[in-house]
């Protein structure tokens, strides 16, 4: 089984943000899969599913994100799932709009709820796909720009991204994450 989470802020006023690319996505690859979030549980919204043959759970941390930690420690403490089975999405600001990178460990690089994820497993070593959101102008508080939503012009690469996501996500269900690095870092 593998379990992947996305991370983002719970609530209407932060759907189309660009903070929760990592809801975005999962949202895509659940409704590509007919996976519906139906369970709310271990301080998340929780969806199961079958995909590409494989039994995956997708968790939505209902902790606001600078707790997603929380909810990442009491998913694994209720259902003894391995760390090496996790894989995380999120916004990164270092990474250029419409762009992934892949990663299996490194430091939060400021990132609060990846840093809340390795304050609660205790390690930096977990699979990770950082979803491009870019840098502000100078001036743009880093908060205000997280927590806005994208601009229409950057409409057709947050589709691109969030569908190459998707496609990196299923291929890492049947590949190691190394493969799945060399494949989709490009």
């Amino acid at each position: 089984m593998k379990w992947i989470v996305g991370l983002g802020n719970p609530g209407t006023q932060y759907a189309k943000t660009r903070h929760n690319v990592g809801f975005m996505a999962l949202d895509e690859l659940a409704a590509q899969n007919g996976i519906s979030f139906n369970q709310s549980k271990c301080k998340s919204v929780i969806g199961e599913g079958v995909i590409g043959g494989v039994k995956t759970v997708l968790i939505k941390p209902m902790t606001f994100m600078n707790l997603s930690g929380e909810a990442v420690r009491a998913y694994m403490d209720y259902y003894k799932v391995k760390l090496e089975d996790m894989i995380v999405v999120y916004d990164d600001l270092d990474t250029e709009i419409g762009k992934i990178r892949l990663r299996y460990q490194g430091s939060a690089g400021g990132h609060n709820g990846i840093k809340s994820i390795i304050q609660h497993v205790g390690t930096q070593s977990f699979n990770r796909v950082r979803m491009g959101i870019s840098r502000p102008e100078p001036g743009f508080a880093i908060v205000d720009y997280v927590l806005s939503s994208f601009p229409k012009k950057e409409g057709d690469p947050l589709k691109q991204m969030i569908l190459n996501t998707c496609d990196a996500l299923e291929f890492s269900l049947h590949n190691s994450f190394e493969q799945t690095m060399a494949k989709f870092n490009g």
